[in-house]
Order: C-alpha cells, then sequence, then structure tokens
C-alpha cells in the first residue's frame, strides 16, 4: 500500500467538463487500484470545488446535487495540499472557521480545455507550492492554446501544416478582408478551430466559401482567436503518448484511428463506444495499436515525440497528435492532459493504468524537488533606503 493521499481534480469551467469526469473518474479507480487514499475533487460548472463521497458514483454527476458534498477550498499547509470546508452551507463564507477535510500529498489533475488544462489551475498549484501531476504552467498554456502552440513548433523547426489566425473582432469587422486573406494564402479544405478547446469541440471542416463563413462563425462564438490551417488530403491520423519529465522521458506505442481518413468529431470520441469494449472516453475510440506503418516512421515520430515534449517542458504524461499526408508528416498538436490519461497505449508495453499513475506521481515529487533547488528570495536594501527617504516627509503625497 502507498502511504501518500492524492487529490484527483476534475471537472471544471469548460466545454469539456462530462469527458474530464470519465477521465477523472477513470484515473481515481487506477490510483486506488495503486494503493493511493484518493480524495476526488470534483469541480463544478460554476467553478466551485466539491469533495463527499457522494462523488465516487457516477449517477451523482447525472443529477448534480451539491447538498450531497461539501465545498472546498484549496489551502497549503506544510508543501500539502489542504482542502477546508465551512462549517455550514448556510453560514456566510466570511468569518466563518474553516475545518479541514483531507491533507493531500500531491494533487492529480485530469481536467480538460479551459480552467484546468491551460495552466490556470496549474498556476494556483504553483502558487500553493504543492507538487501535482501535470505539465507546468508554460507548458500547459501553450498546449492549449493552437496558436501559439503552431507558433513555438515553427520556432523550433517541427514539421506543420501552412496556417493563418485571425481574431474575432477581426471577422466580426471585415469578413469580407478576412475571406480574402484566407482564399488567397490558403486552398480548399481549410480547418477552422477555436485556438483554446480541446475534443474536437467547434472545429470544422471548410471546403468552400459558405462553409468557411460557417465554421469561422463557430469557431467565434467559443474563443476571441480563430486558427485557420490548410486541410491534408488523403491523411492518416497517428498519435504517440510521451510520458516523464525533464530528460527521463519514453514514447509509448503508437495507434492510428479507426477513421483516419476523416475529421474525428467530438461524437465520434467520446459518444461512440467500442463494440463490446464496455470502455468510456478516449479508450473506446476504435483504433490500430500499433499503428500500421512502417518501423522507420514509428520510431521517427517517437523520436520526435520526445524532442517536443522537452521544447514544451513538459511533464506526466501527454499525447501527441500526428496527420501523415502521403509521406509527410505533420504535428498536429499536443494534449497535455489527454482523455484517459492515453492508458490504453501504455498497456500494450506492460505499464498498467495503475503503474502509470504511480509514475506520473514519482515525477510529480521529482519535479517539486527540482523546483525547490531555485533560490527565491533575493536581498537587497530596496525597503531600508525607502523608509530613510521617507524621513522628515511628513504630509508628503505618495
Amino acid at each position: 500500500m502507498n502511504a501518500l493521499n492524492v487529490a484527483v481534480l476534475f471537472g471544471g469551467r469548460s466545454c469539456e467538463h462530462d469527458v474530464s469526469i470519465i477521465s477523472g473518474m477513470q484515473a481515481a479507480q487506477a490510483c486506488e487500484k495503486a494503493g493511493y487514499g484518493v480524495v476526488r475533487v470534483y469541480i463544478d460548472r460554476e467553478g466551485r470545488s466539491q469533495a463527499g463521497e457522494a462523488l465516487k458514483d457516477m449517477a451523482f454527476y447525472r443529477e448534480y446535487d451539491p447538498e450531497k458534498t461539501c465545498r472546498v477550498l484549496p489551502l497549503e499547509e506544510k508543501g500539502k495540499l489542504l482542502l477546508a470546508k465551512y462549517p455550514s452551507r448556510k453560514k456566510s463564507l466570511l468569518g466563518a472557521g474553516l475545518v479541514e477535510v483531507a491533507l493531500c500529498d500531491v494533487a492529480f489533475p485530469v481536467m480538460h480545455g479551459m480552467h484546468g488544462e491551460d495552466g490556470t489551475l496549474q498556476g494556483l498549484l504553483e502558487m500553493l507550492n504543492v507538487p501535482y501531476t501535470s505539465a507546468g504552467v508554460l507548458g500547459s498554456a501553450v498546449g492549449m492554446d493552437k496558436i501559439a502552440m503552431k507558433m513555438l513548433f515553427t520556432g523550433c523547426g517541427f514539421p506543420v501544416l501552412p496556417s493563418l489566425w485571425v481574431e474575432r473582432d477581426e471577422w466580426e469587422e471585415d469578413q469580407a478582408a478576412v475571406l480574402q486573406k484566407l482564399e488567397e494564402t490558403l486552398p480548399y479544405p481549410m480547418y477552422v478551430k477555436p485556438a483554446n478547446l480541446g475534443s474536437s469541440i467547434g472545429i470544422n471542416r471548410a471546403d468552400d466559401r459558405e462553409k468557411l463563413i460557417h465554421a469561422l462563425n463557430v469557431a467565434a462564438s467559443y474563443d476571441r482567436r480563430i486558427l485557420v490551417e490548410r486541410g491534408a488530403k488523403d491523411f492518416k491520423e497517428v498519435n504517440c503518448a510521451v510520458l516523464g519529465y525533464a530528460g527521463d522521458v519514453k514514447a509509448s506505442i503508437l495507434e492510428m484511428p479507426a477513421h483516419w481518413d476523416e475529421m474525428l468529431t467530438f461524437e465520434g470520441k467520446y459518444l461512440q463506444q467500442g463494440k463490446g469494449s464496455g470502455k468510456a472516453g478516449m479508450a473506446a475510440l476504435a483504433r490500430q495499436i500499433p499503428a500500421p506503418i512502417p518501423e522507420e516512421l514509428t520510431e521517427r515520430i517517437r523520436d520526435l515525440s520526445c524532442k517536443v515534449f522537452r521544447a514544451m517542458d513538459l511533464k506526466g504524461v501527454v499525447r501527441i497528435d500526428y496527420i501523415l499526408e502521403g509521406d509527410q508528416l505533420f504535428l498536429n498538436e499536443v494534449n497535455t492532459i489527454p482523455g484517459s490519461l492515453a492508458f490504453y497505449l501504455w498497456e500494450p508495453v506492460g505499464i498498467s493504468f495503475a503503474k502509470l499513475m504511480e509514475i506520473m506521481v514519482e515525477k510529480a515529487f521529482v519535479a517539486y524537488a527540482d523546483k525547490q533547488r531555485n533560490v527565491f528570495s533575493f536581498d537587497s536594501n530596496i525597503l531600508q533606503a525607502q523608509l530613510k527617504g521617507s524621513k522628515g516627509a511628513k504630509g508628503a503625497k505618495v
């Protein structure tokens, strides 16, 4: 038995809220199988953190009743995550004494999308100075923003499909100019994507101007920044997971989603279970494992995946998605907290879901210890000089 307590955080204020619930429940069960003490922390659609036994039952999320849980606040206690609650929901949040609910050794974010996977939650955990299993603030933020990610890939010399990006205001103020710029630069078909969203939500293929206008309107409803890419022709999708921290990284076996010849939609990812699989989330998606591609290309993708992992300063487990167009390979995107934590890509190489959780927790502590080596203070006489300069300055305006 592991003596550690793990806080599994899931849900959140995101379009991918429901997907996160599935991934979070899977991760919590795997952590329990690994022997950890697990505290489920559900963040509802309003951003309120909940804890309690009711969170173990999937039925709770279909008929959400916050009265069955307690609302908790994340605090810090000697490098650990302290979850505290108010004595009563009916008391004012101001002035009420806090009561400890749980003290967790490590935070385990299983969030998808904004307000959780994008660096915001990671920033909170950094401020609290507690270990956590996901990528850090930088990697999480870049991994969520498809435009920034493309810029980083390009700067590193990694292969990407040609693209342009536009802002919502730009689109709303002069649609004709935006359409002209796009059509002069990119051929049809184009793929139009909200910059900060995952699970294929808000993504559309445009084969002509009418569809391009529709796609831009949809994307603009989800985000103020929009990425438009040249659509690959007769393409295949290949995905690779990477696990580790800093220089200690390894790439998984590769997968090829069954419907690689068309854009994989949200419904295709999460609402169509594999026949007889009994699984949910990304684990239910029909796929070929290992991907039926040449060994040389497999090793090239695995090697490139490790380079991407290090270039983005990632941690834990991520999934990197590629596009194969003929013999050309293009980086598509990085999922810093992938659906189902991509456990299905590690099981074929002997790493069980429970073992995957152990490795992620281990890397969280390695990264935490690494951070503690940094110098966070610098002695200066600025305040002393300021105090000396203020003497005799009574009534001076600041």
